[in-house]
């Protein structure tokens, strides 16, 4: 009887165990770069802190811009980490979507130069590479080049599309482009090269959405519960980077991601993510006008976009002031 008993309690315990798992939602969150700012999306949900908040995830690489929104128009993406001109550019395209929380919000690129060029008023009349007009580099060069008093068209600045940033650093160095802003793995290198360091825009503190979770409403209306999780899952991802406890597994993490062989430069990647990571995951309104602001001229319909109706952070900011994500950052051991 005893054993018939055990045996009962174990079904129940196992079917019980099977309809919790069944019952998490099923999310599918996209991302397009792959670089080491992805690192809290990839730990998330490999550290299993999306499942520890009631999610069942499901992460994918969309390279093209395009195809992520249009997932995200239908429905086979649920939620996406992507830049704020990403979200402008698809809202002036009819998508009504918002963003819930983002991983940065400043500028962090350094202005990288040849020799000759000792400061910013230097860069008149010169080449400046960029990765594409529209693009994360291209905002994030213009907001900085603004800050240093320089104008792009009234200085005479030749902006010219070069490729991506391993290709822009050879061009500098190949002496085909004089400047560029780029991440630190590659100004650090350059640096060390006799090239000078004009600006390390991570001190301006220049508002922007580098990367952001990115959600319709619709989703964002219908499923709070499922979207919390994922908050609350990308807050503690952050703050297990942050601890210096878990930066082996953080360097490791972006190793396997990103095939890199040579741990120096995971370090070097691991710097440049911490450099720029948002604590407290709130997205910025100023940042989300910079980039609407530098956008309108190449996309008149966004004059019409407010900019305010694309921001829902209220799960973000019920987390903080709750305490939420200072009890997760003291448990980590951050201050």
């Amino acid at each position: 009887m005893a054993k018939a008993i055990s045996l009962i309690t174990l079904i129940f315990g196992l079917l019980s165990h099977s309809f919790s798992i069944a019952a998490a939602p099923k999310i599918v969150l996209a991302h397009g770069a792959l670089n080491a700012r992805i690192a809290p999306l990839w730990i998330a949900h490999e550290q299993k802190f999306f499942s520890k908040y009631g999610v069942d995830s499901t992460v994918i690489l969309v390279r093209q811009i395009q195809i992520m929104v249009s997932g995200l128009g239908t429905g086979e993406i649920d939620i996406a980490l992507t830049s704020g001109s990403t979200l402008l550019g698809a809202a002036a395209g009819g998508l009504d979507a918002k963003i819930v929380a983002a991983l940065n919000a400043k500028v962090t690129y350094d202005l990288v130069a040849a020799p000759g060029i000792k400061s910013p008023k230097d860069l008149r009349g010169k080449r400046f590479g960029i990765q594409a007009f529209g693009g994360g580099l291209w905002m994030g060069a213009m907001l900085g080049l603004e800050h240093l008093g320089l104008d792009p068209q009234r200085d005479n600045i030749n902006i010219l599309q070069i490729g991506d940033q391993s290709v822009i650093a050879q061009a500098i160095e190949a002496g085909s482009i004089d400047a560029a802003a780029l991440d630190g793995v590659f100004s650090r290198k350059l640096k060390q090269k006799g090239f000078n360091m004009l600006a390390e825009f991570s001190q301006a503190n220049i508002p922007t959405i580098g990367l952001g979770l990115v959600a319709k409403n619709g989703f964002i209306r219908e499923r709070q519960d499922a979207l919390e999780g994922v908050v609350k899952g990308l807050s503690e991802s952050v703050a297990f980077i942050l601890s210096p406890k878990y930066k082996p597994v953080v360097l490791k993490t972006i190793m396997q991601h990103l095939r890199i062989r040579d741990p120096a430069t995971a370090e070097e990647g691991y710097q440049d993510l911490i450099t720029g990571l948002d604590r407290k995951l709130l997205p910025s309104i100023d940042g989300l006008r910079n980039t609407q602001r530098l956008l309108k001229p190449r996309n008149p319909k966004l004059e019409t976009i407010k900019v305010e109706e694309l921001i829902d952070d209220r799960i973000i900011r019920k987390l903080d002031d709750s305490g939420f994500i200072a009890r997760l950052q003291a448990a980590y051991g951050i201050k």
